[in-house]
C-alpha cells in the first residue's frame, strides 16, 4: 500500500499548479518561452487545464481592449 501512496503523491508532486499553467498561458500569447521551460511544461501541465486558461485569458484580453477602445472614444 505504501508503494501506491508514494506513486501517488509523485504524480501530484509533478503537475502543475494553477499559476505555473496561468504563467506558461501567458507567455505563450507574449512569444517568448525557453526550451528548457517548454519541455518541462510538456510534462507537468494538463492539457485541459492550458486550454480553459487560454480561452480564460484570450477573453480577459479582448473584453480588455473593449473597456479601452470605449474610454478613448468617450473621452475625445
Amino acid at each position: 500500500m505504501s508503494k501506491d501512496i508514494k506513486e501517488a503523491a509523485a504524480r501530484k508532486a509533478n503537475r502543475a499548479t494553477f499559476l505555473q499553467t496561468l504563467s506558461a498561458v501567458l507567455w505563450s500569447f507574449f512569444g517568448v518561452r525557453k526550451g528548457s521551460n517548454h519541455s518541462e511544461d510538456m510534462q507537468k501541465l494538463n492539457p485541459v487545464h492550458v486550454i480553459v486558461v487560454g480561452l480564460l485569458a484570450a477573453a480577459a484580453f479582448v473584453v480588455g481592449l473593449l473597456l479601452l477602445v470605449n474610454y478613448v472614444v468617450g473621452s475625445a
